[in-house]
């Protein structure tokens, strides 16, 4: 192979990797600031409102907000929460639901995107679903 043919294809390569990574920077900005706003404006205020009815009915959960994420923490167990944070780690930056019980000396654990995946596009629904469907074994007892 001629190398001219070989390095017109290495510089499209780099091209073609530096243009997607122009992109995924693009995405990732727009889903944070997205996402941010998406905390302030529903988020926080549901998860708020969630422990305030939950205190009504004699369960006792506090909303805590540390870096980027919301959890709703249980005071009798540090170890169960539910909470929301941004997945990153894709090309495609999407809300995780995760959700952590403690039994006995061992934790579950899971986590689950919300949603459609766009976080522009979740809504107070999307978060209260999730929510009442991973409540259930911290209110069961």
């Amino acid at each position: 192979m001629d190398i001219a043919d070989v390095r017109k294809e290495v510089l499209r390569a780099i091209d073609r990797a530096k243009r997607a990574a122009s992109e995924r920077r693009t995405r990732m900005d727009e889903a944070s600031r997205d996402y941010l706003r998406f905390l302030d404006d529903i988020a926080v205020p549901l998860f708020r409102q969630i422990a305030n009815a939950l205190k009504a009915e004699g369960y006792t959960f506090n909303v805590f907000t540390p870096s980027r994420s919301v959890r709703l923490m249980s005071d009798k167990n540090a170890e169960d929460y539910i909470e929301l944070v941004l997945d990153e780690s894709g090309d495609h930056p999407h809300v995780l639901g995760r959700s952590s019980r403690g039994r006995g000396h061992r934790v579950v654990q899971s986590e689950r995107p919300i949603g459609k995946g766009v976080v522009a596009d979740l809504t107070d629904e999307d978060v209260l679903r999730f929510v009442m469907e991973e409540l259930g074994p911290y209110v069961e007892r």
